[in-house]
């Protein structure tokens, strides 16, 4: 939601106040904190039966792909049929961890984005894509937002993360290290994969709602596959106009949540003081985690 979206996953880069254009949404009928009203009863026939299409499509690629974690998680979302009602959806979220989602326009300023977080509360794009943006959108609509993010908030220890992430956010604002921290939320929460008993799975909230991103990342002997490290991923510039050259993979969600716990103030300073990595760059001794 803060962070440039890639274009291969069907979301051009764009952010916030940025880009040719206004970024689209009501931003009239949002609230100081950016919330506003789903307004579920505004989505049409035609727009029901194309978030089934967008559904039915990344589901049909899970299965060996995606970690179990998410693959358990997103029936959680309802039926395909029709586009989720947010105040369902936080009813039964909440129960599990604490997390409601709420509403916003479209991509929303780093400062509420980081305030929402931290209060576990999800923000999602109230509006979906049109027809003849089924492969292409250049913002993230209410079906990545949903499909890509929210099954994941139903497990526990990521759910902490993202709140842990959110908390970290608002103080990295105020230590003009944002474009560091963004670098953790890319490379974990849109595109991050994770090593589990039956090889590496993806968990990254771009790869799953991406039709082409989710297999590549698995099984493409093209990108680099690094094993997580806070100050590499710092580091590390990304891709947002192809698919990634480097993934960083996890051990477990407890690795991710443990590497929010430390204050972060003399991690951004030892990263300033070191040079950018390139995507895709193999530091020497670096040893790559193989394509399924």
């Amino acid at each position: 939601m803060l962070a440039e979206k890639a274009v291969n996953q069907g979301v051009a880069p764009v952010t916030y106040g940025q880009g040719d254009r206004p970024p689209r949404g009501d931003y009239a009928s949002a609230r100081a904190d950016y919330t506003c009203d789903q307004n579920w009863s505004a989505y049409t026939p035609e727009e029901h039966a194309l978030y089934r299409r967008l559904y039915e499509r990344q589901a049909a690629q899970m299965r060996g792909l995606a970690c179990d974690e998410f693959i358990s998680a997103v029936q959680h979302l309802g039926t395909p049929e029709r586009i989720p009602r947010f105040d369902e959806l936080s009813q039964t979220l909440y129960k599990r961890t604490g997390w409601e989602v709420v509403a916003v326009p479209g991509l929303i300023p780093e400062e509420a984005f980081f305030a929402l977080l931290a209060a576990r509360r999800f923000p999602v794009t109230g509006w979906l894509r049109k027809p003849e943006e089924f492969d292409y959108i250049v913002e993230p609509d209410v079906f990545h937002d949903l499909f890509g993010h929210v099954p994941l908030l139903f497990d526990p220890v990521f759910a902490d993360y993202m709140q842990a992430y959110g908390a970290g956010g608002l103080k990295a604002s105020r230590l003009d290290a944002c474009e560091l921290l963004a670098r953790l939320y890319w490379y974990t929460v849109e595109f991050g994969l994770i090593r589990t008993p039956q090889g590496v799975r993806a968990y990254g909230a771009g790869i799953l709602s991406s039709a082409g991103e989710l297999r590549y990342s698995v099984q493409s002997p093209e990108p680099s596959r690094v094993g997580f490290d806070l100050q590499r991923i710092m580091r590390t510039r990304y891709k947002i106009d192809s698919y990634q050259a480097t993934y960083f993979v996890i051990d477990s969600f407890q690795q991710l949540f443990d590497a929010t716990a430390p204050d972060f103030t003399p991690i951004y300073r030892a990263v300033r003081e070191l040079p950018e990595i390139e995507a895709g760059a193999v530091l020497p001794g670096e040893s790559l985690i193989a394509a399924e």
